[in-house]
């Protein structure tokens, strides 16, 4: 094999979305060196599609909002299967992450009185979501590059990561490519931080981008690490419906927090047909109250299209199943009805909601201000994850560590809106200080030169096989099927009998995916990229698969028609997922440790 272009860094971040870059800056302010590791060009990462906001408790809109009401909120919503010290880290820190965003440069929507201002958002008792109109993620991302660009970080664009690399137990580095001209990059590090995101394009409906095929999890997962809650897949209720072009591609739940409703095909606002009494107290009867909710009167109840996005999500497939949706298989989201409550309402809307009037007038030919949207639910973020020590965000591997979506525990069955922003800056920045501290305090190990050749052989059969026979299989063709098969067999709705035809079907692409032949050569070629893509598409359908079935209820973002109820017991373990001594993948049970007295107390004031 020839030799390798070879790197050196203290840390090595690989994902470059918000996670990674609040990981890199925090390690590089420590005073280590940084390599930050993309697989796109920088500032391509998917947080820019957080359009709505971030989740934290800075009372600037509803002075009665506080910490322990977001930790409540959070647990509430994650169905008690959270890290309860990770809602906790969480909920007292993102305040601060926010000011400190803001000291950086970014510039949040405001209040008459100069404050950020904060909007409503599902399963957050107060407006809690500090924005910049419904392109939050855009913002946070410029603000993050602007101020990393200063920090001395080494930024390594369009390259994505074949491997980790152990010197024994402990993770030392990473192979990858260069995705450009297909020369292979060796870095060698003395800690490494998984920031990659999430897992959506093994699904056939999705409002994720092209690069989220689970290569964090897959790479923990290769190297030892517990992947932890792979069930639980939250399905956006609002993806763009028509035209085909464009199905899955986000609707904001900011549209619902400025007053939009949820309508079926006969006009009827069916939410209101099923609140669940856990949040029966908090959610408004009637449309005149959810109207005032929206509008900021700290005394109303929240409209239940703002219910949490799993609730929500069903609630739109039943409309639609029973034949009350719309011309192309969706329902309606209406926020033009609100020129019966304010004057200049298409003007309002275009100022809350740029991006939405533009997105949909450009790609759809729909004027949202005049036009009720077709929507339906896209599969748009995972709970599960590597697991990790909340404190530190380290894996069960030493040295390497996770943030952001690949990493697992804050939000437990569900995930409320606005929670991944402040996810993101809390555990980015704790992921990027606990590494540096690794780096300090551990020499650089030994980098293996036949595990490395290995790997790049490995990545080069592809071709090999091209050359040999044009009747080998494409990988296009397999991610297709595979990405039908999840939709249809482990998607919103799920059943023992369609599991176990998702994971025979699974097998056959596995082998499949080890014969798959590409041609060209490795200069900027696409077939092969898919094909290195393949093996952790493949591993991340089958953790979310095996653990779905394990988990024999429904909680939170996983549903199972054939126990439709919560189970009690199913509520005192996580499901962890670990990779077995003869490489087959292992499925069990850890119970959840028991609240500390003070949070359990916090929980139940916040229910009174």
């Amino acid at each position: 094999m020839p030799e390798y272009q070879k790197f050196e860094h203290d840390v090595l971040v690989i994902g470059a979305g918000g996670a990674g870059l609040r990981a890199a800056i925090e390690a590089s302010a420590a005073g280590v060196t940084v390599g930050l590791v993309c697989k796109s060009l920088l500032g391509k990462a998917h947080t820019v599609m957080a359009e709505g906001g971030i989740a934290a408790a800075l009372g600037t809109v509803n002075s009665a909002d506080n910490w322990k009401v977001h930790f409540a909120d959070t647990m509430r919503g994650g169905q008690y299967l959270n890290v309860w010290r990770m809602a906790e880290i969480h909920a007292k820190e993102a305040p601060t992450c926010v000011r400190e965003l803001e000291a950086w440069g970014a510039v949040f929507d405001r209040t008459p009185e100069g404050d950020i201002l904060q909007r409503n958002f599902g399963g957050h008792r107060y407006p809690r979501l500090a924005h910049v109109g419904d392109r939050t993620g855009l913002e946070m991302i410029r603000t993050l590059q602007d101020h990393g660009v200063h920090q001395g970080i080494d930024v390594h664009m369009e390259c994505t990561i074949l491997s980790l690399l152990k010197d024994a137990d402990r993770v030392v580095g990473a192979f990858g490519y260069d995705r450009q001209r297909g020369r292979f990059l060796l870095f060698h590090a003395r800690a490494v931080v998984l920031a990659t995101g999430g897992v959506g394009r093994a699904y056939k409906i999705t409002s994720n981008s092209w690069e989220y095929t689970g290569d964090g999890h897959a790479l923990a997962y290769n190297a030892g690490a517990d992947l932890m809650d792979m069930e639980f897949v939250q399905f956006h209720p609002t993806g763009m419906i028509w035209p085909p072009s464009v199905a899955g591609i986000l609707v904001t739940e900011g549209v619902r927090g400025e007053g939009g409703v949820l309508r079926n095909s006969k006009g009827r606002r069916f939410m209101f047909d099923d609140i669940p009494e856990a949040y029966r107290h908090q959610t408004a009867d009637n449309e005149e109250e959810g109207w005032k909710y929206c509008q900021g009167d700290k005394q109303a109840r929240r409209p239940p299209e703002l219910l949490t996005r799993d609730h929500v999500a069903r609630c739109i497939v039943r409309e639609i199943k029973e034949g009350r949706g719309g011309p192309h298989g969706g329902v309606f989201l209406d926020i033009s009805w609100i020129k019966e409550k304010i004057p200049n309402a298409p003007d309002h809307i275009k100022k809350k909601l740029p991006s939405m009037y533009h997105q949909f007038k450009q790609l759809a030919d729909v004027d949202i201000t005049t036009t009720p949207m077709e929507v339906g639910p896209t599969m748009h973020y995972i709970m599960g994850g590597i697991r990790v020590h909340p404190e530190t965000q380290m894996s069960t591997v030493p040295g390497l560590f996770a943030a952001g979506e690949c990493g697992c525990g804050l939000h437990g069955a569900n995930r409320l809106g606005g929670n991944s922003l402040s996810d993101l800056l809390v555990f980015g920045k704790r992921a990027g200080k606990f590494a540096a501290a690794f780096a300090k305090e551990h020499p650089a190990g030994s980098i293996n030169t036949d595990q490395v050749d290995s790997i790049a052989r490995r990545a080069l059969e592809p071709f090999e096989r091209g050359t040999r026979s044009t009747d080998t299989q494409g990988p296009y063709q397999i991610q297709h099927e595979l990405q039908a098969k999840m939709q249809e067999l482990v998607g919103i709705v799920r059943t023992e009998p369609e599991m176990l035809m998702a994971l025979e079907e699974i097998g056959k692409f596995q082998k499949r995916a080890r014969e798959v032949a590409v041609h060209g050569n490795r200069e900027y070629n696409s077939g092969w990229h898919t094909a290195l893509d393949l093996p952790n598409l493949l591993t991340v359908s089958e953790a979310i698969t095996r653990s779905a079935r394990e988990r024999r209820e429904s909680r939170g973002g996983h549903f199972r028609e054939d126990y439709p109820n919560k189970d009690k017991a199913f509520g005192e373990f996580n499901v962890i997922v670990r990779r077995g001594p003869a490489a087959e993948m292992k499925v069990v049970r850890e119970n959840i440790p028991p609240l500390p007295a003070e949070l359990k107390q916090i929980i139940e004031e916040q229910q009174k």
